[in-house]
């Protein structure tokens, strides 16, 4: 994106505003085996060609440039579902090779974590992130139209024995739905040693039919959880964390809420994004987005391909702009930008 202020001479990906990326959220594919009713419709989507996915070779390469020449120190693993990416462990493996080695995570909605969690641990992932939005078996179907709780929960504990801790669980509640759900949630999180993050619904469905009055607004989620619990902020710096982090009880354990919609974080955000079919965006609700894939398959140099992620970054908005009366919800849905 073209921007009239001069950009200056540094490999980081530096934005008008001065907010420096150095998180990168990896995109593997847009595949998913759920079909959670905020996401996506009951029949799925139309999933990008296998062509049109980034090769092991071309991601790591990308993976490579952003550690190596622009100054990115943290990559997380999304989709869609990244567990549904073959061969997911020796990418896992390549990825942590990189030098600088980068801090390695993943988010998942956890099936078929059971078999693999200490194989992603031995490959070089440090922490994973598991979506999980009730714990009632019947309500997890309704939400996710698969009845998968038992394979979740089994991922949950194998991840916490593998020692990808924090193990953090990933919460969206819904009005009508599972909102009830929310001390009991934090208790069974409390009980395990897990860290659990409410994340208010955010206008990223397939359908567009978020209604905001039907989210559930951080303010509720917190005087949900006052019913059980004593909450107080917590001390802790923030720094570009999308979470509100709150003691429990006087701590030492915490509970987060992302109130991406309420509360916006944009001043310190932090983060870079690459979807599955390489094209890299500097907002998870960006209307632009740049096709790396393209370069690389055009045989551009390295170079070539830093210059055009930091002009990504560097035309950044101030903020999402959810706010706004003219905020446009990006044509990509979750499954296809990544979490």
């Amino acid at each position: 994106m073209a921007h009239s202020t001069p950009r200056p001479d540094t490999p980081a990906l530096l934005d008008t505003y001065g907010r420096v990326a150095t998180d990168l959220r990896v995109s593997l594919t847009d595949k998913c085996n759920l079909r959670c009713t905020y996401c996506m419709p009951e029949e799925g989507l139309e999933w990008a060609a296998d062509e049109q996915v980034l090769t092991d070779d071309e991601l790591v390469r990308l993976l490579r440039i952003a550690v190596e020449r622009l100054g990115v120190t943290d990559i997380r693993l999304t989709g869609g579902e990244p567990l549904l990416r073959p061969g997911l462990e020796g990418l896992v493996g390549r990825i942590a090779a990189l030098r600088p080695r980068p801090r390695l995570a993943m988010t998942t909605n956890g099936i078929g974590l059971a078999k693999r969690a200490t194989a992603f641990a031995a490959a070089g992932l440090d922490r994973i992130n598991i979506s999980l939005d009730s714990i009632d078996r019947d309500t997890f179907q309704r939400l996710a139209r698969r009845d998968r709780l038992p394979h979740v929960l089994a991922g949950l504990a194998a991840s916490h024995a593998a020692g990808l801790d924090p193990v953090k669980i990933n919460a969206v509640l819904i009005r009508g739905v599972n909102e009830h759900e929310a001390p009991g949630l934090l208790r069974f999180c409390l009980e395990r040693g897990y860290h659990l993050r409410f994340i208010e619904q955010m206008p990223l469905d397939a359908q567009h039919g978020w209604n905001r009055a039907e989210m559930i607004t951080a303010a509720e989620i917190l005087e949900l959880l006052r019913t059980e619990f004593e909450l107080t902020p917590s001390p802790a710096e923030r720094g570009g964390a999308p979470a509100e982090r709150w003691l429990v009880d006087g701590g030492p354990q915490e509970v987060g809420v992302i109130a991406s919609v309420t509360r916006p974080f944009c001043a310190a955000c932090e983060r870079t994004r690459l979807t599955a079919d390489g094209a890299v965006r500097s907002c998870l609700f960006s209307t632009d987005e740049t096709d790396l894939r393209g370069l690389l398959r055009g045989g551009a140099s390295d170079e070539d391909v830093a210059v055009a992620w930091r002009d990504t970054m560097w035309g950044k908005l101030a903020g999402h702009e959810i706010n706004e009366a003219g905020f446009a919800q990006p044509i990509r849905p979750m499954s296809a930008i990544g979490g």
